[in-house]
Order: C-alpha cells, then structure tokens, then sequence
C-alpha cells in the first residue's frame, strides 16, 4: 500500500553511508510518501552538514548539538557557543541529537552529563526543542530533563511503558523506529501501546534501525510505512491514521508550518 504525508522525525542523511547516492534516496523518498525530514547532527562537523543539507531541500529540516558519543571529543572550548550560532539559521528546529548512552561509554559519564545539561539550558534559552539519546540511562536521562524541563523528543525510545509516561509527564513527544517490528519488541510494544495518540512520533534514525523485513539493510525514509503498520497493529488503528497524527505531531513539537508541507 502507498501512504502519504510521513514525517520522518529523525534521519541522518549527512551519514557517509549516504555519499554515493544521497540526492537520489532523497529523491525517491519524497516520491513515495515522504512529506518532510528532520536531520539532527551529532557532533561539530556534522552540524555544518546537516545545515548545507537543509539548506539544499525544502523539506527538510535539521537540528544541531553534541551526541554523548562525541561529549568527550567535541564538549570543549567554545562549543556550545558555536552551537548557539549554528541555532539561528532558519531550517534549524532543535538542538540534537544530544543525550547519554551508557550502552557504549564512548565519553566519559560525567563528561556526557556535564555536555547534556549545557544543551538543555541552551534549548530552553532559545526557546527550542531537544531531541534526546536515552540509552540504558533513563534514570540519569530523567533526573536532567526533570531539572530543565525542556520541550522535545525522546527518540527511538527504548524504555519501558512506566518510563515512557514519566516523559510524557514532562511534556516529551517519543519517537519510534523500526525496532517495534523486532523479534524482541515485547517491552517497546507495551510502551508504543501506552504514548497518547498527540505524543507518538515516527522515525528510522536512518541509516540504522531498517525495520523487518529490510532488517540489516541501509535504513531511509521510504522504510517507515513498516514501523507504522506494527504502531497501528498494536494501537488498534491503521497506518494511515496513524501517519497522519505523527505527521501532526511532528509539525507542532518542531514548528514547522504542516500547511506547507501536506
């Protein structure tokens, strides 16, 4: 089936997986359903690329921040001034993709904490949305946006169904990929179950996360219509509904005029 107007929320296009043939992906995904996409960076040099990148599509826009994987190399000197300026060009709806990861520690914790709360105050100064890494560090996650109470997106959520109304308490949107079509998506299922119908967001966090059956295969927007076929299953709706409410959602938590882009 052929869905239209899906937002995907999260996708990195910079990515160097892309450079072959990234104008052409582009392309064939907004000839198939693709109404907008945001591209978040995730580290300094991927800032600049993401904001050339947007700069060259309509639609699509772009975040900039500190990834927590990049806290260590990247979270020093006059970073979060540089970010502060990358945040004033017009195709620039949030500060991302920022974070923790305690999976693979790749910065110190300390250090990605330190380079996290610096956003989330910057976000909240420039009156924009964050898009959240949380991965096994909800506690550490929560007790920070709990602190700044930011507007903004948990993306590719990971956490329980407890977890994810914790978030939604605190104003979040989240955002799911292609992991709910996974063998053990148990949990992550009760948790897509649980997120009110004007918080669920869709995304791919391209390259990665191809849902099944395209799982292990370079992952772009075009994929999303299986994500949200799962979503719909399991919310007792069907994919279209539900691509038009993430759509929305999309929209409204990153300010983009849905208008334009229907």
């Amino acid at each position: 089936m052929e869905y239209k107007g899906i937002f995907d929320t999260h996708a990195h296009y910079d990515d160097e997986r892309f450079d072959e043939d990234r104008d052409t992906v582009l392309k064939n995904v907004f000839e198939h359903g693709v109404s907008l996409i945001v591209d978040p960076a995730c580290d300094l040099e991927s800032c600049e690329k993401v904001l050339k990148l947007s700069s060259e599509y309509s639609n699509v826009f772009c975040a900039v921040g500190i990834h927590p994987h990049s806290a260590e190399s990247d979270g020093n000197g006059d970073w979060l001034e540089k970010i502060r300026r990358f945040a004033k060009n017009k195709k620039v709806v949030a500060i991302g993709e920022i974070g923790l990861d305690y999976h693979y520690d790749f910065s110190p914790r300390e250090k990605q904490k330190e380079v996290f709360a610096a956003q989330l105050a910057l976000a909240n100064e420039l009156d924009l949305p964050v898009i959240i890494h949380d991965r096994e560090a909800h506690a550490d996650t929560l007790e920070l946006v709990k602190k700044y109470r930011p507007k903004g997106i948990v993306h590719c959520f990971s956490g329980s169904a407890e977890t994810a109304k914790e978030f939604i308490k605190l104003g979040m949107y989240i955002g799911f990929t292609g992991s709910v079509t996974f063998k053990n998506a148990n949990k992550l299922l009760l948790a897509a179950e649980a997120v009110p119908e004007d918080r669920i967001l869709l995304e791919t966090d391209s390259p990665y996360m191809a849902p099944v059956p395209y799982r292990g295969q370079r992952c772009d927007s075009s994929l999303i219509p299986a994500t949200a076929e799962r979503l719909a299953e399991i919310r007792g709706t069907d994919a279209q509904t539900l691509i038009d409410r993430a759509f929305e959602n999309g929209c409204r938590i990153y300010g983009i005029n849905a208008e334009e882009f229907k």
